[in-house]
């Protein structure tokens, strides 16, 4: 079993930024890709950003390009999210994820962090 806790959500302006923390423990070595995934109200879940073990390969979704990156520090079992040049259609609950498939990790979840962007 894999436990991820989230943290850093909030209320933010457009334009601005946040950044998404994501604490894993448990058996983690079992699940070494992490990512990130969003819902908004109304609608299903998103893959939003992916990264391997070593950090050396990383996805994103064409909606968050050039404005979300991810990141970890395996000394501290964490990973992160910043996101800059936040969107209003940005607003969902943010998921951290973990599983073996570096692309698309899904097989653990944490219980979300509320991301919320006024205009």
């Amino acid at each position: 079993q894999v436990q991820l806790v989230e943290s850093g959500g909030g209320l933010v302006q457009a334009g601005g930024s946040l950044r998404l923390s994501c604490a894993a423990s448990g058996r983690t070595l079992s699940t070494p890709a992490r990512g990130w995934f969003r819902q908004a109200p109304g609608k299903e879940r998103e893959f939003v950003a992916a990264i391997s073990w070593g950090g050396g390969s990383t996805y994103y979704a064409d909606s968050v390009k050039g404005r979300f990156t991810i990141s970890r520090d395996n000394a501290k079992n964490t990973v992160y999210l910043q996101m800059n040049s936040l969107k209003p259609e940005d607003t969902a609950v943010y998921y951290c994820a973990a599983g073996g498939n570096s692309a698309y990790p899904n097989d653990y979840w944490g219980q979300g962090t509320q991301v919320t962007v006024s205009s």
